[in-house]
């Protein structure tokens, strides 16, 4: 009889681990699982916290008051690969001002009036300009 009591012991062990090995599957895939939606609701967490943070750094930034109308830029162009000459409105004064990578100089002071020739006007004499440049080199250049 005390063989009787091992072999009982191995066969219920036998039929006992693959029950086993099927349990821990199936948790581990309801962990997983668990794991995943954890992971996307924390994801979707720091994305919302980072909007919230830009909408509340976007609302403190803002001028208010007097002062949200006192300054303007008018118009804007870039003379070399970090400078830009900007034109900027204060009260009833325009600014040219040139900015560079860490300073801004004033350039000139003038009274405010409206531009005599809009940008666009100015932007395609330029562009005829160039094509007119551009064809007479290829003409000279072919010219035999």
């Amino acid at each position: 009889m005390a063989s009787a009591i091992p072999s009982r012991f191995s066969l219920s062990l036998a039929l006992l681990i693959p029950a086993i090995a099927r349990a821990e599957a199936a948790a581990s895939s309801q962990n997983l699982g668990a794991s995943v939606v954890q992971m996307l609701l924390g994801l979707a967490a720091v994305i919302a916290l980072l909007f919230a943070s830009l909408w509340v750094l976007k609302r403190l930034s803002a001028p208010r008051g007097e002062a949200a109308g006192l300054l303007r830029v008018i118009a804007g162009t870039a003379v070399g690969a970090r400078e830009r000459v900007v034109i900027v409105e204060v009260g009833g004064t325009w600014l040219v001002l040139g900015v560079a990578p860490g300073r801004v100089n004033a350039l000139a002071e003038i009274p405010r009036s409206t531009p005599s020739v809009p940008p666009t006007a100015t932007q395609a004499t330029q562009a005829n300009n160039f094509a007119t440049r551009l064809r007479r080199m290829v003409d000279r250049h072919h010219a035999p």
